[in-house]
């Protein structure tokens, strides 16, 4: 199972007890602060909850899964995410 945004909005705005409209205006600024943030290369921590960082890929030689042939990978960046001691705790339950 899985929740939607509908859900997630849903479920905050009972939890924060405010309306639906809020609960989705405070999950699209944490959206956007997310991604304007790791997009100028700065890390975004939630102590507890969940770490995300930009990082670089080096360029890479890998295969193209159907002729088989050789193809470079230029150098480009990716994120990651690590759960905080509470996110891992909530799922090690």
């Amino acid at each position: 199972m899985s929740l939607n945004k509908s859900e997630l909005v849903s479920a905050i705005a009972n939890k924060a007890e405010i309306n639906k409209t809020e609960a989705e205006a405070a999950l699209n600024a944490f959206q956007e602060v997310l991604i304007e943030s790791l997009a100028k290369g700065e890390a975004v921590k939630v102590t507890g909850f969940l770490s995300a960082e930009r990082v670089e890929r080096a360029a890479r030689t890998g295969r193209n899964p159907r002729t088989g042939e050789e193809i470079q990978i230029p150098a480009n960046f990716g994120v990651k995410i690590s759960a905080g001691s509470l996110l891992k705790k909530a799922v090690a339950k």
